[in-house]
Order: structure tokens, then C-alpha cells, then sequence
């Protein structure tokens, strides 16, 4: 190899650079920004800071003090978690796509999985936070309509706020002001059964959908739950209050540059698991203890490869440390609030070119995120190490490269594996690299603690979620709708399986969804349309079967009340 490189100037520059001043050499610690120096009528006055609050804490860092404080902090989270989700009885809570009706035919026919329409009695319930910012990762089919991108509500604009039965509850109860975005809250609402004309609002932030035919299953709102006694997330309170907890630490305790990151970790992993982004509705403890230990070691080969190496250079300087980590860690933590405006979901392409925003949002990541890298490569390079970590980072390249190329799986950059192969290259004493590292190890704790230790390598059918299957569309007959002079359309019709996808792909039986309700299955080319309501338009969409499993339902077709049938738009709904 260095004959290679002798042989050719340019390669042989270009190596030189690579390697960097010479040898391997330790960078300089940080020097304080803090230390103010005034100079007044040839008098000079000094007023270092960082110095300052050394002395003036320095009978706080005593390990028994910590020790004291550390089981006082527990006991203050065990409450605010009880406060949080252990005073409201578990079958109140919901999530925020809790709904009363599941999409396509998962009700099955009629809706008979998802009884009763219509209830004598309130149902109380209680909603989390942040609601408002979940919405549709796929389309979904209302009427002729299909949604995306936004929380599924259908209804509300009537003056008694009714909303279809597949509506988000929790999205629902925002718009009508039952609870608040910001805390969540309390309710309770009735299912008052068959209900037509659900007419379209938009109020606090909530634009719902409309669906001008009927629907099974209907609920409107009522005042006074028996529960609102504990009703308000407390997600903010507790942020305050570990960032409180987190700044004592760093400024005022400073234990060892080891336990104050073990403590750091802890404190985001278990404020994520209790408020900022539980993985559901009361918090599961015991998930949450299934993925900590693990991340105890993830976490340990964190700071052996590049923690230990900047967080102790820091140690003079504790006003600086606590800025420069605790205000990166935290938007790490809460990296699902920093960019929940953000329009991408995954890193996966068709995510990607289907929102609008994406590319450009994905755009600006990716800059920010190469000046970041050259930054470190400067660092390194002065280092002397540049080559080595090149090297590193070079077979790492070469293994997601193999394991992007495996047939039938999708390479999938989660947020913690990010973490994991960037952190490494900030283990050196800098301000950008404790910047950098810190937000990492939140988005790491942020990542674990709410999707656990997901697979790099997922299916296709992983990826899809409820999006279409890509299976073959079943057709509307051309003589579509029989009719005869005197009343209403009588019967809808389509046309039989061919030959071909009978033999290919095995189908052998229709389902038909009437106005999003599944009212038929079975092998029948036709339905009777004699007990629909002819003064509302209706929809109807249609899927092959495979043994009672359904494939991907066309796009709604409608038939108007004066017989008129509009054929569907192409492709799956």
C-alpha cells in the first residue's frame, strides 16, 4: 500500500492529509468562555465564573448527599408517575387512535365485531396528551374521499357534535373541546346508533372529514365524567421537573463524569417511559424493565468509545457543561415534540415522496447533518486519527451495504441505530462534539424506550402497516346497476372471477362494503340494494376473497338517489 502511494504524488498527498499533523496526539481541554476579565483606569477585575460556582457548591458534592437525594427523586417520580396513570382506572384510558370501529371489514359483516351501535349509559373515558399531532400514515376510505396525513374524525359540524364511529375518540373530544391538547383530559359520550349526514368542522386545530350517507354507529359527547378528578397530563410538570433535577446534577451536585452520565441516561429514559412518549396508555412498567438493562450496555459501550473522553473534560467547567449537554439531550429526549412538524414518519423512500415536505425537510437534515460530520472529521483529523475512524466507519458502510442488498427486506435507519453509529465519532474534547453527543444519546434513550431495540431489517408487509397489499381489484359489471322505472336501483352487479386469478392467485368468494360497512361475503355476482335509504347517496366498494381473507377493496363507486351509478377511479382504496 505506501508503494502504491509513493508512486503517485497526488495519493500520496492525499494520504498525508488523511493522517493529519503526525502522530496520535490528545486534544487540549476546552478553555472557559465564562472567565470575564474587566479593565477599568489601568486596573484590571476578573470574575471567573466557573470558579465561582466550584467554590461556592463544593460542600454539596459529598456521595452521601447524592445518595440522599437520588432515593428522594425516586420517590417524587414514583408519584408523579402514580399521578400520572395509576389514579384513573386502566379501562378508562385511551390512546389517541382509540375508535369504535376498525377499518374495511374488521368489524366483519354488518359490524358485528364491534356491537353494540348504541349504549343506555356514558362511557367515561380519559385522553393523553398531544393527540393533535397523530394522524393517518396511510389512506384511508371515507365515502369517495380518502384521508391521509391527517387524524381520522368524520363529523362533528352538526349542533351536537355527532361523529361517525370509526372517529379517533381522543382527536374527536379535542375538536369539541372536551379536552385539551396540551393536558389531555376527561369525558364521556354515548353511542347513539344509526346516524346520516355527518357533516365536516373545523375547530381548536381539528379539521374532520365529512360523509353525507349513513353509518351504523355513531357518538356524541356528554358532560361530566365521574373521573375528572385525575384527568390532567402531567407531561409538563415532570419535564420541568427533571430538567430541575438534571441541571442540580450537573451544576450543583457534580458527582464523577460516570455517574452523572449513568444518571442522565436514567432520568430521560424513564421520563420518556412515564410522560413525554410512552409506548401506551397506562405506561407499561414491565416493557419498559425489558428494554432497560439492554440499554444499560448499549449505553456502557457509548461511553467507553466516546463519553469518557468529553464529558470529563468539562469537569471545571460546570455552567458550560450543563448548557451545552442537558440543552441538547433533552431535545434528544423529546425528539418526538421537537419535530412533530416535521413531515417524515420513516426513512423509507415511498414515505418520502408521498409527503409533501419530506424531500425538502429530509433535504435540510441531510446538509446540517454533513456539516456536523465534516466538522468531526476536522477534529479527528487533528487528532490524528482520521484514517482509523475512516477505516471503521468504511466496514460499517460495507455491512449496511450487504444487509441493504438482502432480497425481501428494507434496510430501516432507525433513530437509535443513528445514534449508535454516529456517537463514535464525537469522543473528543470539543463544545460541538458534547453538543452533538448529548442529542444523540437522547434521541438513543427516546428511541429505545419507546419502539425498544426494532430490527434494521424489516418485510415488506412490516413496512406496509394497513396500506394496500397491491392484490388484484375485482370489477363492477358494465350493466353496473338494474333498475326499473318506478323505483329505486335494485341491485348492484360485478363481474366473476376470471380463470386466471382463480387459478394464480386463488381467489374465490367477494366482499362488498356499503358506505365503509361490510355487508356482504360470499361468492354472489350481485347485492339487492332494496333496504338502503334512497334519499342519500351511497358507496360501494368491492374486494376479492381468498377463503374468507380479504384483498385490496377498490375505490368507492356511488349510485345517487335518482339511480345515476359513478364506476369507481382506479386502484385500491
Amino acid at each position: 500500500m505506501e508503494s502504491l502511494f509513493s508512486r503517485s504524488p497526488r495519493l500520496s498527498r492525499w494520504l498525508q492529509w488523511l493522517r493529519g499533523p503526525g502522530k496520535e496526539a490528545a486534544l487540549p481541554h476546552p478553555i472557559p468562555w465564562l472567565q470575564i476579565t474587566l479593565t477599568f483606569q489601568n486596573r484590571t477585575q476578573s470574575f471567573p465564573l466557573e470558579h465561582l460556582i466550584i467554590r461556592a457548591t463544593r460542600r454539596f458534592t459529598s456521595p452521601v448527599l447524592l445518595a440522599i437525594l437520588t432515593i428522594v427523586y425516586i420517590i417524587s417520580l414514583a408519584f408523579f408517575a402514580r399521578a400520572q396513570w395509576y389514579q384513573t382506572p386502566s379501562d378508562d384510558f385511551l390512546d389517541c387512535t382509540s375508535t369504535f370501529w376498525l377499518k374495511d371489514n374488521g368489524c366483519g359483516l354488518n359490524g358485528q365485531l364491534c356491537t353494540p351501535f348504541n349504549t343506555t349509559s356514558p362511557l367515561e373515558f380519559r385522553c393523553p396528551a398531544t393527540c393533535s399531532s397523530v394522524i393517518l400514515a396511510n389512506q384511508r376510505a371515507v365515502g369517495a374521499q380518502e384521508v391521509k396525513f391527517v387524524p381520522l374524525v368524520v363529523g362533528g359540524g352538526d349542533p351536537e357534535h355527532t361523529y361517525r364511529g370509526d372517529s379517533w375518540i381522543c382527536v374527536a373530544a379535542l375538536q369539541a373541546g372536551v379536552t385539551s391538547p396540551s393536558t389531555g383530559g376527561c369525558g364521556a359520550l354515548e353511542r347513539i346508533g344509526t346516524y346520516t349526514n355527518f357533516l365536516s368542522a373545523d375547530r381548536n386545530a381539528v379539521h374532520s372529514t365529512s360523509f353525507p350517507s349513513e353509518f351504523p354507529l355513531a357518538f356524541r359527547f356528554v358532560p361530566t365524567p365521574t373521573v375528572s378528578a385525575h384527568c390532567t397530563d402531567m407531561r409538563r410538570e415532570a419535564l420541568v421537573f427533571n430538567i430541575l433535577v438534571s441541571v442540580i446534577l450537573f451544576v450543583v451536585l457534580r458527582p464523577p463524569s460516570l455517574v452523572l452520565y449513568w444518571c442522565l441516561l436514567c432520568i430521560g429514559f424513564w421520563h420518556n417511559t412515564f410522560f413525554s412518549d410512552p409506548r401506551a396508555v397506562p405506561a407499561p412498567i414491565s416493557d419498559a424493565f425489558g428494554v432497560f438493562l439492554p440499554l444499560l450496555f448499549v449505553a456502557y459501550a457509548m461511553w467507553r468509545c466516546a463519553f469518557r473522553f468529553v464529558l470529563p473534560a468539562f469537569e471545571a467547567l460546570p455552567i458550560e457543561r450543563a448548557v451545552w449537554y442537558l440543552g441538547a439531550y433533552w431535545p434528544g429526549v423529546l425528539i418526538n415534540v421537537v419535530f412533530e412538524h416535521v413531515p417524515i414518519d420513516r426513512l423509507i423512500v415511498s414515505d418520502i415522496a408521498e409527503r409533501r415536505g419530506a424531500l425538502t425537510s429530509l433535504l435540510i437534515i441531510v446538509v446540517l447533518v454533513i456539516i456536523l460530520i465534516l466538522n468531526q472529521m476536522h477534529v479527528i483529523r487533528n487528532s490524528g486519527l482520521l484514517l482509523r475512524y475512516l477505516s471503521y466507519y468504511f466496514i460499517g458502510g460495507l455491512v449496511i451495504l450487504v444487509l441493504a442488498m438482502l432480497p425481501g427486506l428494507t434496510f430501516r435507519l432507525h433513530h437509535y441505530v443513528f445514534a449508535i453509529l454516529l456517537i463514535p465519532g464525537t469522543g473528543f474534547p470539543t463544545r460541538i462534539s458534547a453538543i452533538i453527543q448529548a442529542f444523540l444519546l437522547g434521541m438513543l434513550v427516546d428511541g429505545i424506550s419507546r419502539w425498544g431495540f426494532d430490527s434494521i431489517l424489516q418485510t415488506s408487509a412490516q413496512l406496509r402497516r394497513d396500506a394496500p397489499l397491491g392484490s388484484s381489484l375485482p370489477t363492477f359489471s358494465k350493466q353496473h346497476v338494474l333498475v326499473n322505472s318506478t323505483s329505486p336501483p335494485s341491485y348492484i352487479t360485478w363481474d366473476p372471477i376470471s380463470p386466471i386469478l382463480r387459478s394464480t392467485e386463488g381467489w374465490n368468494g367477494f366482499s362488498l362494503i356499503v358506505d365503509d360497512v361490510e355487508r356482504y361475503v360470499g361468492t354472489a355476482l350481485n347485492y339487492t340494494l332494496a333496504s338502503l335509504d334512497w334519499n342519500v347517496v351511497h358507496f360501494f366498494r368491492l374486494a376479492f376473497q381468498k377463503d374468507g381473507k380479504s384483498g385490496d377493496y377498490t375505490k368507492a363507486a356511488m349510485i345517487f338517489p335518482n339511480g345515476s351509478f359513478v364506476p369507481p377511479l382506479p386502484g385500491p382504496s
